[in-house]
């Protein structure tokens, strides 16, 4: 390889590692801490804790990235919550096609249940498309779709996830128990597959259906519609890109320190 191809390449691979920590957005992209920084953000697929137990490809950044009729929707509705002295924590927001590629290929490694008791307790791992807790396309990567939970204004900090060192709690266990991530109770865990997750569950407390439905109440009340199986999961009605599922890797805003 000759000097001029090695320095054509070495610049190559910078820009790319450039481009995937900061840089535009699509158009009609925003992110949501440039329309308001004061929701919290929990970004689960960009580290291990979440259902697949690593980083998700495709989030390279802890950011959340959404339509910037979803983002304004979703300040309206953290407005209402802070007047309350609650705040909004999303977990999930825009999720690239590759991340779901992801998701795709992990479900068909039976053998991998490494998060099985935090995420999926009661789940034949075998099941996940025919259950519908995987599909090859997800309404996040059109970019209205939201994964949120709410948490006291002055909520302490949740616990820190230590990749194998956390002990997995199972994630339908009394509130106290599970993991303490700073949210009310909402009767399970982010995540959790199993029915009790279903917004109009009855297996869940009286506490936790309330806040299912002040949550529910709120999101629909500013434009967002729910899924039957996803207390946390809305997806704005008037979606700006019904039929277009979109590929740019999350990233952070430009001029943001690297996490």
């Amino acid at each position: 390889m000759s000097v001029r191809t090695l320095a054509a390449a070495l610049f190559a691979a910078l820009s790319f590692s450039l481009s995937a920590q900061a840089g535009p957005l699509p158009d009609g992209f925003v992110h949501l801490r440039a329309v308001d920084p004061t929701i919290v953000q929990e970004m689960r697929y960009y580290g291990p804790h979440n259902f697949i137990g690593r980083p998700i490809d495709g989030y390279h950044a802890p950011e959340c990235i959404l339509t910037r009729p979803a983002a304004e929707a979703l300040a309206k509705v953290n407005a209402e919550l802070t007047a309350s002295g609650l705040r909004l924590k999303v977990f999930d927001c825009y999720r690239p096609q590759m991340s779901v590629d992801h998701f795709v290929r992990w479900s068909k490694e039976v053998a991998d249940q490494t998060m099985k008791t935090a995420f999926y307790p009661e789940v034949n791992k075998a099941d996940f498309f025919k259950l519908g807790y995987v599909a090859e396309k997800s309404g996040h990567s059109r970019g209205s779709t939201v994964d949120v939970t709410v948490i006291p204004a002055d909520a302490r900090a949740p616990e820190t996830y230590v990749d194998g060192r956390t002990a997995l709690a199972d994630c339908r266990a009394p509130y106290t128990l599970r993991f303490r991530d700073n949210g009310l109770d909402f009767g399970t865990d982010y995540d959790c597959f199993d029915p009790k997750s279903h917004p109009d569950s009855a297996a869940v407390s009286l506490v936790a259906r309330h806040n299912r439905a002040m949550l529910a109440e709120l999101m629909g009340k500013h434009g967002f519609k729910p899924l039957p199986e996803e207390w946390w999961h809305f997806t704005l009605r008037d979606e700006p890109f019904p039929q277009t599922f979109f590929n740019f890797p999350v990233v952070a805003p430009q001029g943001a320190p690297a996490p």
